[in-house]
């Protein structure tokens, strides 16, 4: 008999830290405008919704635990999505600052930088000649001066705060090879558990770029580090997007898109949703003979806590 294929997750990432309101209209930032675009990624096919908060006067980027209070249990009473609170929204502050909404929240997942590494979107500011909101083109501007912190001491104070106080699992974001090494090393020294949850990001500025190559190198030193201990996904910034997650699902991974990675729909053409790219993406896994994971599907793939161990 045939090995069955397991199912592909499909992770939505509504808003981010890195776009602003003048690149696109759809891209959400109000309390309101969040919850409305998560619960209907979700509705299209999206299993995990990874969120950031935004200031609702000027959709700029929030760590405050007060604006994930104004959409998060919205998300959770309207969907039965896994919601993934981010731990890196900020380039700027302290570690404990960064995981101060996911400490309130309890989130059955969480995001997790596995390295430190420059991190910047500034020729992004060479599109635009107006802004809609005055702090966008010094935010942008000036990230070819942005480190994003990640220390093995961060690491740790993250694992012990979230992963073994609140039975938080991660999605270990890793933005080049060194970090599938890091991780290794976490796990050795046990800060994580198998099944670990790694995402492959490709195409930001300072870390590996958005080759096919690169994807089966990635896949190749994870099986060698993890064997079978992982779940693996796939994040393509940009153009990347699309054409990484229909090769990832290819080769049995799970995907992500939504407007915090990219703000379009094609080439030269804008999303008009999170919803938008969800729906394209599931179109493409299930025309490619894949079947896409429910919210309790991937629970049980990934290990998770559960909704009902929430703190929201």
């Amino acid at each position: 008999m045939a090995k069955k294929q397991k199912k592909t997750i499909i992770t939505c990432a509504i808003t981010g830290a890195i776009h602003t309101p003048t690149m696109s209209d759809a891209l959400p930032f109000t309390p309101e405008d969040i919850a409305d675009q998560a619960i209907a990624a979700s509705a299209a096919g999206a299993s995990i919704l990874h969120l950031h908060a935004r200031r609702p006067d000027d959709g700029g980027v929030s760590i405050d635990p007060e604006h994930f209070k104004r959409f998060l249990p919205v998300i959770k009473q309207a969907t039965d999505a896994v919601i993934n609170v981010s731990t890196g929204g900020s380039l700027l502050t302290t570690m404990e600052e960064r995981i101060a909404p996911a400490k309130w929240a309890s989130p059955e997942m969480c995001s997790l930088n596995m390295g430190s590494m420059n991190f910047s979107f500034h020729p992004l500011a060479e599109r635009y000649k107006t802004w809609k909101f005055d702090w966008e083109e010094d935010y942008v501007r000036n990230s070819d001066g942005y480190i994003f912190r990640n220390t093995f001491a961060d690491i740790g104070f993250v694992a012990r705060q979230l992963g073994e106080e609140h039975n938080v699992k991660f999605e270990h974001e890793c933005y080049d090879v060194g970090h599938l090494y890091n991780l290794k090393f976490c796990m050795d020294t046990g800060l994580f558990k198998a099944p670990v949850f790694i995402q492959f990001i490709f195409g930001i500025l300072g870390g590996i770029g958005p080759d096919i190559d690169n994807l089966i190198f990635m896949k190749r030193t994870a099986d060698r580090l993890f064997g079978d201990d992982y779940q693996w996904s796939v994040l393509g910034a940009g153009g990347a997007q699309m054409p990484f997650a229909t090769t990832a699902s290819q080769m049995g991974g799970n995907v992500r898109v939504g407007l915090e990675d990219s703000l379009f729909i094609e080439r030269g053409k804008l999303a008009s949703s999170n919803a938008d790219q969800v729906t394209k993406i599931r179109r493409i896994i299930e025309d490619l003979g894949c079947q896409v994971a429910t919210p309790d599907e991937a629970r049980e793939m990934l290990d998770l806590k559960g909704a009902d161990r929430t703190g929201f």
